[in-house]
């Protein structure tokens, strides 16, 4: 079958000099096409989740997906984005770019879709809102296309307000009920959610209609600065500057903005931007605003000397590597250029203000706000970010929609994130709960296990089912009451090597795995989440290790307690980063059901919790 969409869509991206990302889009819709499009049953409703990480170019991805699809025969797509009429006309315009062989629709333009009767593939872009919803839920149901032909749903950012934020009161939010009469409205349909952040989406239950039955991740193409530039697992990388060990990190981050503006406007840049994310009180983005234009003009009030011996410093540190390095006096120049009248851009983004992109995409600018620069908003030339806004309960997925200062387009050598310690270190966690998704995701595993450390929420509360929704807390103790084992003489067989003698022995947490296989599950010992948080720690490293204390002929009562011997207790603790089994075989004469048994005793690495859906 010819990949006619796919095809002209490559061919666009390849025109606009873009080779790399053309290939990275070839070969996500090939995967996705082959493994979930191509046997699609038109009996079913599917959900699959696109999962690419923040500002690494998803979009073009899913633009590539419904292209594939579209070869594949699927002729009607909605792609839904949030309830942002900016944002809702900025996708449509990308649309009607990028996709113009499809019959491509807006919100009111239900007569076009009757009209083009699927002679040409139809996409409907949409924004989540009640009303428009609720419109085009009546138009499918009333033209009776969908009846014979499969709905692929694309929603953009589906965890930001597509879920049911009444689940726990047993009610159904509005934009969640709609969306649901739209999958309803046709006989069969796949439902792709697309998002960098999907820690509500693994936490709903599979009965709730929007739990994932599987998952893509891509990962960003060459020259993408994402999490492992500026938040690795070990080292401070060059780019990250602690506001906490400065004197005035706001008139630093000004000078350095200026300077960086001046190199990339200087060697042929249009834009420069510099983004100030302080809070989400409006009070506080002007009193930042003000102080932007007060070191402005303290800057502009220097003779040419004094500004030279404050600019050399910074200049010293720049070390641009998408450009030639201007020269000290051209760069100079620059700056007491962009001091000049209307020279630089203050722009407060809030509830309060409406500012366009238009006022950013040129230029040199500083942005200043809380909300507004979360999730959605994109700056392009992004060099320079100060970063404040602090949380009693910082919640992963929101917070990780502060990352504006990933992208394609930022110069490494120029980057400058100013930011506390205590939040630079909530970064790298999260970076390193989201290198976890994306190796779980990679590795085929089917419960993708959600984990943080017991300081950090996944995400909002109103959209996961407390009741089905458990904790499994690191660093605690865990065994059955009522255990039973599938084969005692498998688990001896496996335990043999390992002498009673013996304090403890560093293993292979596959082993560990291994040995659970043989655990019988009870209601009181969560032996499915322990098996899925082992998965998820050997995607992250296969040879993960572990510790294994083994103790037989036990002769101890049922119920009267933990089992572990107080020693035993003792050295499981010494290791707080690794995971403890103890396995104690007792001999059967009090309780157990009258015969030997191998109990477990279970103790995951420290500081971390682990949220288990129920049914997942």
């Amino acid at each position: 079958m010819a990949a006619k969409h796919l095809n002209h869509y490559l061919d666009e991206i390849r025109s606009r000099g873009n080779p790399g990302l053309a290939d990275s889009i070839a070969k996500t819709a090939s995967e996705v096409g082959d493994r979930h499009l191509k046997n699609f049953s038109f009996l079913s409703h599917e959900i699959g989740l696109l999962f690419g990480n923040v500002q690494s170019g998803k979009t073009a991805q899913l633009f590539g997906i419904i292209c594939e699809a579209a070869d594949l025969g699927f002729s009607v797509f909605v792609l839904l984005t949030t309830d942002n009429i900016l944002l809702q006309q900025q996708t449509l315009e990308r649309v009607q770019r990028d996709l113009s062989d499809f019959c491509i629709c807006g919100e009111n333009d239900s007569t076009l879709f009757k009209e083009n009767n699927l002679r040409k593939p139809a996409i409907i872009v949409l924004k989540k809102n009640s009303r428009v919803l609720r419109l085009w839920a009546n138009t499918f149901l009333s033209t009776g296309f969908l009846r014979g032909n499969p709905l692929f749903i694309v929603d953009d950012e589906a965890d930001a307000s597509s879920l049911n934020t009444k689940v726990n009161s047993g009610g159904q939010s509005s934009i969640n009920k709609y969306l649901e009469a739209i999958k309803s409205s046709a006989s069969s349909s796949l439902y792709l959610q697309v998002t960098g952040t999907p820690q509500a989406l693994f936490l709903q239950t599979s009965a709730s209609g929007w739990h994932p039955m599987f998952a893509y991740s891509f990962r960003p193409g060459a020259g993408y600065l994402g999490g492992e530039f500026f938040f690795p697992s070990e080292g401070k990388p060059e780019c990250i500057e602690f506001i906490d060990e400065l004197d005035h990190p706001e008139k630093d981050a000004v000078l350095r903005h200026l300077a960086v503006s001046a190199q990339i406007l200087g060697t042929g840049g249009k834009v420069c931007n510099c983004v100030f994310h302080p809070s989400v009180r409006q009070n506080v983005h002007q009193k930042f605003a003000n102080l932007i234009s007060s070191e402005l003009a303290a800057l502009r009030a220097l003779s040419r000397d004094e500004l030279a011996l404050r600019l050399k410093p910074v200049y010293d540190e720049l070390k641009p590597a998408k450009s030639e390095k201007l020269s000290f006096d051209v760069m100079l120049g620059g700056v007491s250029a962009l001091l000049q009248p209307g020279g630089v851009k203050v722009l407060v983004l809030n509830g309060k203000y409406d500012v366009e992109s238009s006022e950013y995409a040129s230029g040199c600018n500083f942005a200043v706000g809380g909300n507004t620069l979360g999730r959605g908003v994109t700056f392009p030339s992004l060099q320079t970010i100060f970063y404040t806004r602090s949380s009693k309960n910082p919640q992963a997925d929101t917070m990780w929609q502060h990352s504006r200062m990933f992208g394609y387009d930022r110069d490494p050598g120029l980057m400058k994130v100013y930011i506390e310690k205590r939040l630079y270190k909530i970064f790298s966690e999260l970076n390193a709960a989201n290198k976890s998704i994306e190796s779980q995701i990679e590795s085929g595993l089917k419960n993708i296990k959600i984990y943080y450390s017991k300081d950090i929420r996944p995400t909002r509360r109103n959209v996961i089912d407390q009741s089905e929704v458990a904790t499994v807390i690191g660093g605690t103790n865990y065994y059955p009451y009522d255990p039973d084992n599938d084969s005692i003489e498998t688990i001896s067989e496996l335990l043999k090597p390992f002498s009673d003698t013996e304090p403890y022995y560093q293993v292979s947490l596959r082993l560990i795995r291994e040995i659970l296989t043989h655990i019988i599950p009870s209601p009181d010992f969560r032996l499915k989440a322990f098996q899925s948080v082992i998965d998820a720690l050997l995607s992250n490293n296969p040879g993960e290790q572990a510790i294994l204390l083994v103790h037989r002929n036990r002769n101890v009562a049922q119920g009267t307690g933990a089992l572990v011997s107080s020693n035993d207790w003792a050295v499981g603790g010494q290791f707080r980063d690794r995971t403890v089994l103890t396995m104690y075989q007792v001999t059967g004469t009090k309780g157990w059901h009258g015969k030997p048994l191998w109990v477990p005793n279970i103790k995951l690495p420290d500081g971390v919790v682990y949220y288990d859906v129920a049914d997942s």
